[in-house]
């Protein structure tokens, strides 16, 4: 009888022990985020602004106009007028070769110019002198004939010789070898008594840089040739100027591809007037495509995961002293921000810095930002 009534206190007892355990640990999961302290964060509200869409692209600049200077004629040098890292105007003397041979040259063709002179005003007036004969009958036809030839071979004589001197006098102007533009002279491959040799040498005596006008020359993927224009800004920055930004806009916009790396080459234009760039620099910039007003962005940094094709991304949401994790909808990246599409409203606090450590319902103690 006792074993009997036994068995109905045993098991009413472990039913009530089942329902007390179940019940603490359901409250045990509840409570489980308020046992971990807060999470240190900091954070940033997503914000409605002007979006600058852009195309990332490197390139070296380069001097838009720049000369290697030649001499037309072989000879020795003479006279060397100016050293590297001056600057020069167009038509400023460089050097001279050896013009003493031209200067002769020249001398002997004025002589001739001046004999050539004299039998034409010879030969004119004794054409005069048979026209006037004739006229009273002194003179026959034929002598005017003969007389007019003479004239006419003697004007010919006359311009031959003309053309004879300007033809060595131009010789031996180029044998002074001016700046063919305005730069600076950036090398001198040349000194007194040299040798040079002609315009087929492949040595030049000088390189005149205008750094005035530089050109940046990138290179642009096929995927973003749709939206490439010629006269978009471009802004770029070199690791010889930390901190600055330069401008220019795309000049050129090569019609062929390469086939091998499916790129297109663009050269943009950069305006340097103080000459602060220099040819040959690395350059990182952006050319910018185009321009939206009160689109909403979070930094870059607030996406825990983005997959770009599918469009969507996990931020971490504050809300009073709680962060709650979300998937949200994104658009276009620019520069350090992405544009959100949808599961986010404007003014709504992302977590920026923290978030690996962080847990869906955790408490957050938020940092204040670097700077502020």
């Amino acid at each position: 009888m006792r074993a009997k009534s036994f068995l109905p206190l045993l098991l009413l007892f472990l039913l009530s022990a089942t329902g007390c355990t179940q019940q603490t640990s359901g409250e045990g999961g509840a409570l489980a985020n308020e046992g971990r302290p807060p999470v240190a964060v900091e954070v940033a509200a997503a914000t409605p602004a002007e979006m600058v869409e852009s195309i990332e692209v490197v390139g070296t600049l380069t001097p838009k106009f720049q000369v290697d200077v030649k001499t037309e004629y072989t000879g020795i040098v003479t006279q060397v007028y100016v050293t590297e890292w001056v600057r020069v105007r167009r038509g400023t003397p460089l050097a001279k070769l050896d013009s003493r041979e031209d200067e002769a040259a020249v001398a002997a063709s004025q002589a001739a110019l001046m004999q050539a002179q004299v039998n034409r005003e010879r030969s004119d007036r004794e054409y005069e002198r048979v026209v006037k004969l004739k006229g009273v009958g002194l003179a026959t036809q034929q002598n005017v004939d003969d007389a007019r030839t003479a004239k006419d071979a003697a004007e010919a004589s006359q311009a031959a010789a003309q053309a004879q001197l300007r033809a060595v006098q131009a010789r031996l102007e180029k044998l002074l070898i001016r700046a063919p533009m305005s730069g600076v002279v950036a090398e001198r491959l040349v000194n007194v008594g040299d040798l040079v040799e002609n315009m087929g040498s492949p040595r030049p005596l000088f390189r005149i840089v205008d750094n005035r006008l530089l050109e940046l020359t990138l290179t642009v993927p096929t995927a973003k040739l749709a939206a490439l224009r010629v006269g978009q800004p471009l802004t770029f920055r070199t690791e010889a100027f930390p901190g600055r930004t330069f401008e220019g806009k795309v000049k050129y916009i090569n019609p062929a591809t390469e086939e091998v790396s499916r790129t297109v080459k663009v050269i943009a234009e950069v305006p340097n007037p103080k000459e602060e760039l220099k040819a040959g620099l690395f350059a990182e910039g952006a050319i910018i495509i185009g321009r939206r007003t009160n689109v909403l962005q979070v930094p870059r940094s607030a996406l825990l995961t983005w997959d770009v094709v599918k469009q969507e991304a996990v931020v971490f949401v504050v809300s009073g002293e709680k962060a709650g994790r979300r998937t949200v909808q994104t658009g276009k990246a620019a520069g350090t921000t992405v544009e959100i599409t949808g599961g986010l409203a404007g003014g709504e606090t992302v977590v920026t810095a923290g978030a690996f450590n962080l847990q869906d319902g955790d408490r957050v103690r938020v940092l204040p930002r670097k700077g502020a």
